[in-house]
């Protein structure tokens, strides 16, 4: 929704309008009002095609709260409705934890003794408390690489996060050593939420269960990252984990949330194809289409739809290396959540395409592979799942080929669910 009246008022009515602009050109605002409307417009746009930022890395002294704990303590801290002051960081954290309901997760970074920083977030005053943060790194290490350290930690881009900190210094450091991160301007504590709010950051176009349940998925993966840190045999981490999957055609249900991995995952993604949900609803009825959605969980917990599989049938005309006629599947679409990285969910979801190919008359599968500025950890996929190379252009654009004969299963960690 592109709030027209809501813009007007936050701009000004008086400016907003100019009579003759409309009687000359017909247009419903003031020349210099434009760039607000076009600018939200982008916001929507940004949404639609998945370039929503994804977290918040927050620091702490005179951010989330007023005062510097290690020198003022936890007791000399503003946070909490007793003072004007306290009252601020209070509404800035309430604005936080509504982010944080809509699927934004929230990160700490401070230049701060880990004590002194865990004390403050048990303060009495505070909104958030600890357990509402992924990631608190709290140490003497420059921001930004804890910046990428803390990226890397998640399986999220670094340009995937929002920097907020009261600091010009800080946050030019972060500008200069990390591209594309959010960087506020942030000038008072009181303009702290309009700061954030008005840049765009976290445009909402569309929202799921799994947006939802975000924070909570992240957490558990943090729990997971712990457990396979003290596991030498990485076999054996995985079946400990207990972990099956709902792997089946595309349905009703879950077409909102497939639209929206196809236009916000990036990084395993093979050929980066955005759909829209009348696009999937529609490949999902046509008979020329094999599609698969793939449900995760384990003992912590569950993912949720974290890939999908889009095959289109092409004619296979006989050739002097095959014998007689058939039919190819062209994997238009293949993409998964990082969030499930390495834990051989795309082994299954080969598995069940395969089965499902053969189902349907196909004896060869052909992968496609299109570089883009973030998807180079899935260049050699195909090749890591027995398909064969069949071409590769100049710019690195690659053809893949499987024969379905004689494919055997390599998902061995996983119980997929009939």
């Amino acid at each position: 929704i592109n709030d027209i009246n809501y813009l007007s008022a936050d701009y000004g009515l008086d400016n907003w309008y100019d009579p003759f602009a409309w009687y000359m050109y017909k247009y419903a605002m003031n020349l210099d009002a434009i760039p607000s409307l076009a600018f939200n417009v982008a916001n929507i746009i940004k949404s639609v095609y998945g370039k929503n930022k994804k977290a918040l890395a927050l620091d702490l002294d005179r951010t989330l709260w007023g005062g510097i704990v290690g020198d003022d303590g936890v007791e000399g801290l503003q946070i909490g409705h007793e003072t004007s002051q306290g009252q601020i960081y209070e509404e800035f954290q309430q604005y936080l934890k509504k982010i944080r309901g809509t699927g934004v997760l929230l990160n700490i970074i401070s230049k701060n003794e880990e004590e002194n920083a865990r004390a403050g977030l048990s303060h009495p005053g505070m909104v958030l408390k600890e357990s509402d943060f992924i990631s608190v790194k709290a140490n003497w290490e420059p921001k930004s690489q804890n910046l990428i350290n803390m990226a890397q930690e998640l399986n999220l881009g670094a340009d995937s996060f929002v920097f907020v900190d009261d600091n010009p210094a800080e946050r030019e450091i972060v500008r200069q050593q990390i591209a594309g991160v959010g960087i506020p301007e942030l000038d008072k504590a009181e303009k702290y939420i309009r700061a954030i709010d008005k840049a765009g950051y976290f445009e909402m176009t569309s929202f799921s269960d799994d947006d939802a349940r975000r924070n909570e998925m992240y957490r558990a993966n943090a729990v997971r990252a712990k457990l396979l840190s003290g596991c030498s045999d990485y076999t054996a981490y995985l079946k400990s984990l207990e972990m099956s999957a709902e792997i089946r055609p595309f349905q009703h249900v879950y077409m909102d949330r497939i639209a929206q991995l196809t236009n916000k995952s990036n990084q395993f993604n093979l050929t980066t194809l955005r759909c829209t949900r009348d696009e999937i609803a529609g490949m999902s009825q046509d008979d020329r289409y094999i599609t698969l959605y793939g449900k995760l969980a384990d003992k912590f917990g569950d993912n949720g739809v974290v890939t999908v599989v889009i095959g289109k049938k092409e004619c296979l005309i006989a050739d002097s290396e095959s014998e007689g006629e058939g039919e190819t599947l062209d994997i238009i679409l293949w993409l998964m959540s990082c969030r499930v990285l390495k834990r051989d969910m795309e082994k299954a979801m080969l598995d069940a395409l395969v089965k499902k190919a053969r189902g349907a008359g196909v004896r060869t599968l052909t992968g496609h592979y299109y570089p883009t500025a973030k998807n180079g950890m899935v260049r050699e996929f195909y090749g890591s799942q027995g398909f064969e190379r069949v071409n590769e252009d100049a710019e690195g654009n690659s053809v893949w080929r499987l024969v379905v004969d004689g494919y055997k299963n390599r998902n061995h960690v996983i119980r997929v669910l009939d």
